[in-house]
């Protein structure tokens, strides 16, 4: 059953083996890629986007879109990802020249076009979805669906003690998506940690594809292996963006899922992009959102080693 996705990334390590995920998988049309500062700058998460299409030897046309979230500064993720990231390690990622148009048009026109059939794969801070939500309300009606990594269902997160970094870089965003009444599909950073870690018994299996594309997706992990082990206390890498991709393109993978009301807070202290999850109705505002809390770990495996095969 063919799938239409409109990919919105801030293209570091792990949005690159989840954007080889989609550009790989017969049954997902890629409409758009968009691309937000986050991970990287804005700049920089377009040049890596286009590079991992070329490795993939696909055409998408990939819009530029916010450069800042809605009313903070930028604080990247570089010392996660590396300068450029993706580790560093010395690929070109330059001289490619993405569309003209801005990724809030492109996200409004896309879904505009084709109501009821775009499912939006959010693997970025919102700025984009927030600001095109902002301009026309009406999309939010139009979308089949909406899949977000970002946030925490479940446990602690990896930027404060409760927030993850997508949410916590521009909450204000955050905010705007999840009160809009936009479906949403949340995947946390709970459901990377948990299912999504790369162990190096997993990247040894992973690199024996021996693929272009295996041994890439395991080497611009590199800066990621250090952060993951150091400060997130995993065994190896994990793989947020990925795992999300995995959900938008088989919600099979996800094997709990739970209704919830989901408040962002905005707040200047350590809940800054905290999602505050009510699944028992305690606040008695209606479900926003459907929150993945438990993942087929086999089933995702195999769709990356499929993808880079």
């Amino acid at each position: 059953m063919e799938k239409r996705f409109l990919i919105d990334t801030d293209t570091a390590s792990d949005d690159a083996v989840a954007l080889i995920m989609a550009a790989n998988h017969s049954d997902i049309v890629i409409e758009a890629i968009t691309v937000v500062a986050g991970n990287v700058s804005l700049e920089q998460g377009v040049q890596n986007a286009m590079y991992t299409l070329k490795l993939c030897k696909v055409s998408v046309p990939v819009f530029p879109g916010m450069d800042k979230p809605l009313v903070r500064d930028l604080k990247t993720a570089d010392h996660v990802h590396g300068k450029d990231g993706m580790s560093d390690i010395g690929l070109p990622l330059t001289g490619f020249r993405p569309e003209k148009k801005h990724a809030v048009k492109a996200i409004i026109d896309t879904i505009t076009n084709a109501p009821g059939e775009i499912t939006l794969v959010c693997l970025a801070p919102l700025t984009n979805i927030a600001m095109a939500i902002l301009q026309d309300p009406s999309i939010t009606h139009k979308v089949k669906d909406c899949v977000i990594m970002g946030g925490v269902g479940l446990g602690r997160g990896n930027v404060t003690p409760v927030a993850e970094y997508n949410f916590w870089a521009d909450p204000e965003a955050a905010k705007i998506v999840f009160e809009s009444g936009i479906p949403i599909t949340m995947v946390g950073w709970d459901v990377s940690r948990e299912y999504a870690v790369f162990d190096d018994n997993d990247v040894a299996q992973l690199k024996a594809i021996g693929t272009p594309l295996a041994i890439f997706s395991v080497d611009i992990q590199q800066t990621l292996v250090d952060y993951a082990q150091q400060i997130s206390g995993l065994k190896g890498f994990d793989l947020p963006d990925p795992i999300a991709m995995a959900i938008a393109i088989d919600e099979a993978v996800a094997i709990e899922i739970k209704q919830a009301y989901v408040k962002i807070l905005t707040n200047e202290d350590d809940s800054r992009g905290q999602s505050v999850m009510d699944y028992v109705g305690a606040t008695a505002h209606p479900t926003n959102a459907k929150i993945v809390l438990k993942a087929d770990r086999e089933k995702f495996l195999k769709m990356v080693h499929q993808s880079v095969s």
